[in-house]
């Protein structure tokens, strides 16, 4: 039986804490959060305002971190220095430069497994459309569209601060609602080549995060993409997502996968999972992605999202605000200098 806990009570945790209590081989043993107020929240666990006096007094087999951005590295790294699986909300980090740092992190503790929560890769549709793009039945990947066209009021920011602050946050549409697209862009397309990106807020909130961005993306292998998020829309619309192929077209769109022929005609090929009560892009598939993970504990296997997976869309991230603020195109890679 693994013994989990969970640092920071957040919105997020209300999505890992059920699914922890549904896997029967975990056992939720103890929470953390700064708020003393919480402390009856979940019942039937230890529960601490200090994660470093949880890590000394619980003997955990993995943490789950659902905490402001800026507290993922410093909680992964105490979490993994006791030898304790971390199981970590996107994004990885703050930013590109931390990203590296759990990078290394990762690779000097080997013995140890930092997963990442990306799990609209593993969302019903999602692995659909890798299955239809690896056969090869369609040709090869031509070009790639992820669009997020969201609403966040002022009272969004308001009520949690940290969320529009760059020491916290780290940034704003990109990092915080649609990271998940960009990590979907580069898992569909493969290695990429250069990005070209502009970033701007289109409402003023007083905040210092950025509200919409675009970006161009040249893949290594020829494709292009094209990216655009915002929360500046009138509502929280789908996220919709295409890859076309040199002989079809597959979208997904109100979490439904459909292809179209040249006609225009829509086919249905696959639906994702709902879960009920919560927020529509939360999806269902978090459950699934913890799964996998305990699984991955247990039997000591690989199969799970990696830091290293993680970090490419931080350095996504990078390229683009570099991109904006040179107005050039920026050659792939951390280091790497602007065209």
């Amino acid at each position: 039986m693994l013994k989990i806990a969970v640092i920071g009570l957040g919105d997020i945790s209300k999505i890992h804490i059920p699914a922890i209590q549904a896997n029967e081989g975990a056992e939720l043993v103890a929470v953390c959060d700064n708020e003393e107020s919480l402390k009856d929240s979940v019942e039937n666990v230890n529960f601490y305002t200090n994660y470093l006096e949880m890590l000394e007094k619980e003997t955990l087999d993995c943490v789950h971190i659902c905490l402001p951005h800026h507290l993922h590295y410093p909680a992964t790294k105490a979490c993994v220095e006791k030898g304790v699986h971390v199981f970590q909300e996107k994004p990885l980090a703050r930013n590109a430069e931390e990203g590296l740092a759990l990078v290394k992190l990762e690779e000097e503790n080997k013995t140890i497994k930092i997963g990442v929560s990306f799990q609209n890769r593993v969302n019903e549709t999602v692995e659909k459309l890798r299955e239809i793009i690896y056969s090869g039945e369609y040709g090869k990947v031509i070009g790639i569209k992820g669009l997020v066209t969201w609403h966040r009021p002022k009272a969004y920011y308001d009520v949690k601060p940290w969320r529009g602050k760059m020491e916290y946050a780290g940034g704003g549409v990109m990092i915080n609602q649609s990271i998940h697209t960009l990590d979907l862009m580069q898992l569909m397309g493969g290695e990429i080549s250069t990005i070209r990106g502009s970033i701007d807020n289109l409402v003023d909130h007083g905040y210092e995060v950025e509200d919409t961005a675009s970006a161009s993306i040249q893949f290594a292998n020829g494709a292009t993409g094209l990216f655009f998020a915002t929360n500046a829309n009138a509502i929280n619309s789908s996220v919709e997502f295409q890859v076309v192929l040199e002989k079809g077209k597959f979208t997904i769109k109100d979490s439904i996968l459909t292809s179209a022929d040249e006609s225009g005609k829509k086919v249905e090929l696959m639906e994702d999972m709902k879960l009920p009560g919560s927020k529509f892009y939360y999806g269902a598939s978090h459950a699934k992605l913890i799964n996998q993970f305990y699984t991955c504990i247990e039997k000591d296997l690989q199969d799970y999202i990696h830091v290293k997976d993680a970090q490419v869309s931080m350095e996504m991230i990078h390229a683009i605000c570099r991109s904006s603020e040179t107005k050039k195109e920026v050659i792939w890679g951390y280091s790497n200098e602007q065209r």
